[in-house]
């Protein structure tokens, strides 16, 4: 039985200038799933998710976040559609001046619900414990290590309940232990949360970890799309390259 769409992608453009960046980009993002955008750096993987948050406006093409699309989308409506999702940004981006607490204290404002003093400190430590982290609610980002800093990162996210959930390198610049840690968390998550997931990254392990589907993007169009093992199979040289 197919699984619904989450997010739907069609013919996305993007140019910075004269450079193109996304040349009709089409995907879709099915209930339940992790979906891996795979590519070199500079691909335009990063700009796709942009996209979809609307932190980058697309040029061309149409966006669909469940029932909303985001091409002509108001103000108002767009935040609704943002408490939705999730965006885990390839250095955390913790506020350097709040505790972990006042961190996910933040995340919650936006959801702009009346919450007790309780239930806000509930929601938080159990977020904490989903990533376990539970020992460094009242530390600074300062006093914590790259990994850590991930993990904060995701329990920031999911402090918010998203359906959705953006991961953008997420194992960039950690050890191979750490990052093998990340991507066992990011499965953790979705078979905990049933939550769907867009993660991009060029990291082949993480891959081979996370993926339920692959698709591939070269000079900003969807080269191929398919399974860890279609990919893992594939002749093509430059597909082989990824996969040595």
């Amino acid at each position: 039985m197919e699984k619904n769409i989450i997010i739907d992608i069609k013919n996305l453009k993007k140019s910075f200038g004269d450079q193109k960046v996304l040349d009709g980009v089409t995907l879709q993002l099915h209930e339940k799933e992790n979906l891996v955008v795979l590519g070199k750096s500079g691909s335009g993987k990063s700009v796709l998710i942009k996209c979809i948050v609307s932190l980058l406006k697309h040029d061309e093409g149409s966006i669909q976040v469940g029932d909303n699309e985001l091409t002509n989308i108001k103000e108002e409506d767009l935040i609704e559609v943002r408490k939705k999702i999730g965006f885990l940004f390839q250095g955390a981006a913790l506020y350097d001046s709040m505790t972990v607490r006042e961190n996910l204290t933040f995340a919650l404002s936006r959801l702009n619900e009346d919450f007790s003093k309780e239930e806000v400190t509930t929601k938080i430590e159990e977020a904490l414990a989903n990533v376990s982290m539970p020992e460094s609610i009242d530390k600074m980002p300062s006093e914590l290590s790259g990994g850590m800093k991930k993990r904060i990162g995701l329990a920031r996210t999911l402090v918010v309940n998203p359906k959705i959930i953006l991961y953008d390198e997420p194992t960039t610049g950690l050890d191979p232990i750490t990052s093998d840690e990340i991507s066992n968390l990011i499965n953790d998550t979705k078979n905990k949360f049933n939550n769907s997931s867009i993660i991009i990254t060029h990291d082949i392990k993480c891959v081979q970890t996370v993926a339920d589907r692959i698709i591939m993007i070269k000079d900003g169009k969807v080269y191929k799309e398919g399974t860890l093992e279609e990919f893992s199979k594939d002749s093509d040289p430059y597909i082989k390259s990824f996969f040595k």
